[in-house]
């Protein structure tokens, strides 16, 4: 204090600027590592994907009727169209480094079609199976339409122009922390597997590069490959050692490395093609149910690709390009009813978290992770190989990864001004809400075996049931109708963080929209961006 006047200004803490790009990212969109890197870290994508491409064809195939010859086909073909939608995703859809897989938002859906009547009359399972398949790629092929018309004829671009920092952050946050319960409870199925998996890719990932310093960064960018082979081979050793002999079945799933029956079940080489499993069955309440499904899942996509480009570090997503994404991950469930999935296809978050980790968001690398897909299916062997990798494994993955995608919605954070009633109103009661609503839907069908919702009509009930069982589609919607009606004079719009993304409001407001986003091979001339 000098002669009593106030204190120096250069004294007070400075806030941490806002960023509209992400730093400390290695590679961004458009940077590729070399090509000995970006070949390993294509792999790493590969096999964080495998883990829901594994999950959701052996809990379904088996409801269907199939044995493990018909689990390990689902498996290739869902693993051959992944790789197909995440190519065409990254050349003409939103560009950014998403890879597009199985989603677990249409699995509810999918269960109501397994548990229709009319297939109850079918005495051979494998029939069964087939007859039922081809009901689920009907109801896929109708629901594609939804996205594919919403995100092309530019009405969710409308949509998406109303969304604020403010109202990103709920919808975000709940596509990463709103899938806990694919988290711990998974580690925890084979606790002696899947804890050591969580500990040591945290301590590879997080302390290893600052213990050692080689000046290149190996442990935080590999930590996927290293802790997972470590633990693979320590859970094999258990698993010949005897130590799951006479124990009860479930633990046996979760636990060997030699139960999942698919290496011995799976062809040398097959290529999947469409409409392998006979022509598609159509049927209009199941139709609908899935098309509500699909809009579940458009909502969670989006949100999944604005984390995707958080941590790729490009510039906030114009709604342009966020609806064109939509339309081409409706191409990509149109895609997964004609060749027979049992699944549709959206975002997938575990790889999002994985550009986190590994702070490379290269399309290129991308672009590899799908080569190995398809070049996996094909050869039904060595992809069997990698798919026998235990549950708890990938469980403990999952820790990361969906955390950080939460913390990425976070991020927004800093856009907005938090000493507002509204602002906290806004995010508080979204977040809760989406919480709290899908838990009481999930409990409420854990111990009933039916939703809330429960009429004559399962389609109806699916309809209701499935949106509000979603963590992210309930808190994004409601944050983002409070935040367009809740009193909006002019200083509010400063306080939602609007004024941060006016420039990328139009794809042409920003140059280096163009950069992260133009189509390649000259095509903006053909399809212009807004």
């Amino acid at each position: 204090m000098i002669g009593g006047g106030a204190p120096a200004k250069a004294d007070e803490p400075q806030a941490h600027p806002p960023k509209e790009q992400l730093p400390d990212i290695s590679y961004c969109i458009t940077s590729p590592p070399p090509w000995p890197e970006a070949i390993l870290l294509g792999f790493q994508h590969y096999l964080v994907m495998l883990g829901t491409t594994v999950i959701i064809p052996t809990s379904l195939v088996p409801q269907m009727g199939g044995g493990n010859e018909e689990k390990a086909k689902v498996i290739q073909t869902l693993l051959f169209v992944a790789g197909l939608n995440t190519l065409l995703q990254s050349l003409f859809g939103s560009r950014l480094p998403a890879v597009i897989g199985g989603s677990y938002t249409f699995v509810p859906t999918t269960i109501s079609i397994i548990l229709a009547g009319r297939f109850s009359d079918t005495t051979d399972p494998v029939e069964r199976f087939k007859r039922i398949m081809r009901a689920i790629q009907g109801s896929l092929i109708v629901a594609s339409t939804l996205q594919i018309v919403l995100g092309f004829s530019g009405l969710w671009r409308n949509v998406t122009r109303f969304l604020s920092p403010l109202s990103v952050v709920p919808l975000v946050s709940l596509v990463g922390f709103g899938l806990y319960e694919f988290g711990f409870p998974g580690v925890a199925k084979c606790v002696e597997i899947g804890l050591p998996q969580l500990i040591l890719i945290v301590f590879i990932s997080q302390y290893m590069p600052h213990v050692i310093k080689p000046g290149r960064h190996v442990f935080d960018r590999f930590a996927v490959i290293f802790s997972v082979v470590v633990v693979w081979i320590y859970a094999h050793l258990l698993t010949v050692g005897g130590a799951y002999n006479g124990r009860p079945p479930k633990t046996q799933i979760s636990c060997r490395t030699d139960r999942a029956g698919l290496i011995d079940a799976a062809p040398w080489i097959r290529v999947p093609y469409p409409f392998q499993w006979g022509a598609p069955s159509f049927d209009a309440g199941e139709a609908f149910a899935m098309m509500m499904a699909s809009f579940v899942a458009l909502v969670e996509s989006t949100g999944a690709f604005i984390s995707v480009s958080r941590y790729a570090s490009a510039t906030p997503m114009p709604p342009s390009i966020l609806s064109r994404g939509v339309g081409w991950q409706g191409v990509a469930i149109l895609i997964s009813g004609l060749f027979g999935t049992v699944n549709g296809s959206s975002v997938s978050v575990e790889n999002a978290g994985l550009l986190a980790l590994t702070r490379v968001g290269s399309r290129r690398v991308v672009q590899i992770s799908a080569g190995f897909m398809i070049f996996f299916s094909i050869l039904g062997k060595f992809g069997a190989v990698f798919a026998s990798i235990p549950a708890p494994i990938i469980a403990a993955l999952y820790c990361l990864f969906f955390a950080y995608v939460g913390a990425g919605g976070l991020s927004f954070l800093q856009f907005c001004n938090l000493n507002t009633f509204r602002t906290k109103f806004i995010l508080g009661f979204s977040v809760f809400m989406g919480l709290s609503v899908p838990q009481y839907f999930n409990e409420y069908t854990a111990i009933n075996g039916y939703g809330p919702v429960h009429t004559g009509a399962r389609w109806f009930n699916d309809i209701v049931n499935v949106p509000l069982s979603s963590e992210a589609f309930v808190a994004g919607c409601l944050a983002y109708f409070l935040d367009n009606t809740l009193h909006k004079d002019s200083g509010i719009r400063k306080d939602r963080g609007k004024h941060w993304w006016d420039k990328f409001r139009s794809f042409k407001g920003d140059s280096r929209s163009e950069e992260f986003y133009s189509l390649p091979f000259n095509l903006n001339k053909y399809f212009p961006s807004v």
